[in-house]
């Protein structure tokens, strides 16, 4: 395989920016079709971006013989269907997070892999940008000396201005979402928590819904203890005022402290009475270095950057913090 010939599954807002255009601006890819259920907004989409080909079916997308990989960016809920199709048809498969509903179906997915040549990377596209390899740089260096214990907390209103906007907020809706907020953006946090500390002895943790604005819970809380005895503490509730908004991720070890947003451009180390702040600045399409190393993994030229058997870690934690 020497162009990675792309199709998009779910054309929606997510594609827009952060992934889409990327597609083509990589040496060795191109985005040649695209699908949405909607033929006007596929058409309009694909007119829009230049893409040769729309579908509003993603079985004839799979079908097109100039597609060899699919990005799978609809809701959750369709994820597992259309990444089981994909391999039954010997595509290469990127799925945006979460990878799925729940473990079970990731489970299912990994077992498809598993049985398959063709190849599967999930979007946790944070690993590939340049502040939190700075973040994981920091840690491997020993510059806080041994992590004892890490702090997460992610406290929002109840429309978060971090969440992709979507016509009808299905991130809301835990038969399509698997849950609510939480499940949109912790992803993001607790893949980096175990891309950085490796993996968990334990998890546990609950959630509720505290303020009944929707059927999903809008409070979660819970704790991992890592293999090498790091302790994660996350806490996540969208139903705070809007002064008491916070993403923060703090660091803790034995010699200093690294802090920074998950959401932000920012990392700063703390030793002693030392404080130092590292401003990045994000791609323009903030999945791109992702799909660089996508692109080289399809090619057979790398590694691959995120694998289905780790974003099945990454469920079962959710799971255990979310009572499924």
């Amino acid at each position: 395989m020497t162009t990675i010939k792309w199709g998009i599954i779910g054309c929606g807002n997510v594609t827009e920016k952060k992934s889409g255009q990327a597609y083509n601006k990589i040496a060795d890819s191109t985005l040649v079709a695209v699908m949405r259920r909607d033929a006007e907004k596929a058409a309009d989409y694909a007119r829009r971006h230049n893409v040769s080909k729309w579908y509003s079916d993603a079985s004839e997308l799979m079908d097109d013989a100039d597609v060899n990989s699919v990005s799978i960016a609809t809701p959750p809920a369709n994820h597992l269907d259309y990444a089981l199709a994909a391999i039954k048809k010997g595509l290469n498969v990127y799925v945006e997070k979460p990878v799925t509903r729940n473990a079970r179906e990731a489970e299912a997915m990994a077992a498809a892999v598993k049985d398959s040549s063709a190849k599967l990377v999930v979007a946790h596209y944070r690993r590939a940008l340049p502040m939190f390899l700075h973040v994981k740089n920091l840690l491997d260096t020993n510059a806080i000396g041994d992590v004892r214990t890490v702090q997460i907390r992610m406290w929002q209103n109840r429309e978060p201005k971090l969440v992709a906007d979507s016509e009808t907020n299905w991130r809301l809706n835990p038969a399509l979402s698997g849950g609510g907020y939480f499940h949109d953006l912790a992803p993001h946090q607790l893949d980096l928590m175990l891309y950085y500390f490796g993996e968990p002895e334990q998890y546990s943790g609950y959630s509720l819904n505290q303020g009944r604005f929707s059927p999903a819970d809008d409070h979660v809380c819970g704790q991992i203890v890592f293999k090498n005895n790091v302790v994660v503490n996350g806490s996540w509730c969208f139903n705070v005022a809007q002064s008491e908004m916070t993403d923060t991720c703090e660091i803790v070890g034995t010699q200093g402290k690294i802090t920074f947003p998950f959401f932000g451009t920012w990392v700063s180390l703390k030793t002693g009475e030392d404080e130092d702040t590292t401003n990045f600045t994000h791609p323009e399409h903030i999945q791109q270095p992702m799909i660089t190393k996508i692109v080289a993994y399809f090619k057979g030229e790398g590694p691959n950057p995120c694998t289905i058997d780790e974003a099945v870690v990454l469920m079962k934690v959710m799971d255990a913090f979310t009572g499924k």
